[in-house]
């Protein structure tokens, strides 16, 4: 009997090390940053206080946490939604017991504290996915994710929060981890920008041509209601004293009889405020001044005809290079080339844009942002306009400018634009094929 008993007693006493150790699983799950994290972040360091569950009978543990936060947006703008990763790198326990502890038993929550422009907690997630963890071996490193939307313009703040495990290993049980001292120190910053409203103003004339001093009407709309607006005269960037001042009617709408002189006037624009501003103005819109002959003279003439601003590529397909699991990198290849056809013959220039989609497979997506290129473009020999690449960066589902040439007294001519693409794709992002879309807009 009493050897029965002692083998009862030795039975519950392994029982009650397996429910302590289960329960001191603070760091439990192997679980990289997801695919679409950034890496614009820091690791942190801060104390925090991890009570186990009664029935382990072990008392609460304090010690240091290492984590980092990463975010799939790190310029987004109000009302875009930004997916934050939690990742504890460095737990404040370990497997206190021999025992070891088995695989997928894990499942962690928190919250991350936002800071700055924004105040809040953003509530954070993770899969019930880890390791086995051997007999006082130390507790890998897990992740948690959640979104929050962009209310307020300015720089966020994201700090690590309090986070709780969750085990599922002969009973189901929680060991809640608080931040001694919060908040705790910042991780990651995201600069919000405000919403901006798109330029929908336009304008029309009720002639191309006249001769000098002739009224043409230029009629505008879309601006804003009741505002003096300024009408004036363009010799490619350059304004020319052909001007006058106009107030839209509360519809934003005006009509003006402009009076050009300047023969060297090649266009006419309207603008709200002091000064032109393209965002609160619109044109150019083409205007030629047409001198008389002198007398006893036959004016020839002969026509070229305006064509049309136009847009190829070579393709509608690009194989990046591949990466490897738990290695991640650069995933690299090349646009295919497009070709611009700019033959309207006026002083107006263009600029081609792109915006991206989050590339997305069965293993899960790697964010928008991830996507960097380096634009090149050519003007053929001959072409009056010059063409500027845009800046070398992300591109991102805000966009970014691939190409563009200025507005000037005559413009036109026939571009090859190319770009090198990079992907920076997460070390441990899971294996499989990822598509994204990118879209390009001539305008």
């Amino acid at each position: 009997m009493a050897l029965t008993r002692s083998r009862a007693a030795a039975r519950r006493r392994r029982w009650t090390a397996v429910l302590g150790a289960t329960a001191l699983a603070v760091a439990g799950g192997a679980l990289a940053a997801p695919a679409g994290a950034t890496t614009t972040s820091q690791p942190v360091e801060f104390q925090t206080r991890c009570v186990p569950p009664p029935i382990a009978g072990i008392p609460p543990i304090t010690g240091s946490t290492t984590a980092e936060i990463t975010v799939d947006k790190a310029s987004p703008k109000v009302g875009e939604t930004v997916t934050v990763t939690y990742t504890i790198t460095k737990p404040a326990a370990s497997n206190p017991v021999d025992l070891a502890l088995p695989a997928d038993i894990m499942t962690p929550s928190g919250k991350v504290v936002l800071g700055g422009a924004q105040s809040g907690a953003v509530t954070v997630n993770g899969p019930k996915k880890n390791p086995p963890v051997p007999g006082k071996g130390s507790f890998p490193a897990f992740s948690m994710t959640g979104t929050f939307t962009v209310t307020q313009a300015g720089s966020i703040t994201l700090s690590p929060g309090d986070y709780n495990i969750h085990t599922s290993y002969l009973m189901e049980l929680d060991t809640p981890c608080t931040v001694l001292t919060p908040p705790a120190p910042v991780s990651e910053t995201v600069v919000a920008s405000p919403v901006t409203s798109p330029n929908t103003r336009a304008l029309a004339l009720d002639t191309a041509s006249g001769d000098p001093g002739v009224r043409v009407t230029v009629n505008g709309s879309k601006f804003t209601p009741l505002t003096e607006v300024t009408v004036v005269g363009r010799a490619g960037a350059a304004e020319t004293a052909d001007r006058m001042t106009v107030t839209t009617d509360s519809e934003g709408s005006f009509a003006a009889r402009l009076k050009v002189n300047d023969v060297a006037t090649t266009g006419i624009v309207a603008y709200e405020g002091a000064a032109w501003d393209p965002e609160k103005g619109a044109g150019p819109a083409a205007y030629k001044v047409v001198v008389p002959a002198p007398p006893n003279s036959q004016t020839i003439t002969a026509a070229v005809t305006a064509g049309e601003l136009s847009m190829t590529q070579a393709g509608d397909a690009v194989q990046l290079s591949s990466v490897d699991f738990g290695q991640g990198g650069a995933a690299t290849g090349d646009l295919r080339t497009v070709t611009v056809k700019d033959f309207r013959g006026g002083p107006a220039g263009w600029s081609l844009t792109g915006k991206v989609t989050d590339f997305t497979g069965t293993g899960g997506s790697i964010g928008a942002g991830n996507l960097s290129w380096t634009p090149a473009c050519t003007a053929k020999a001959g072409s009056p306009s010059v063409c500027a690449a845009g800046s070398s960066g992300p591109v991102g589902s805000g966009g970014a400018t691939l190409a563009s040439t200025p507005n000037g007294a005559l413009t036109g001519g026939e571009f090859t634009i190319d770009a090198g693409l990079s992907l920076d794709v997460p070390a441990f992002t899971a294996p499989g094929s990822y598509a994204g879309v990118l879209t390009l807009t001539l305008s």
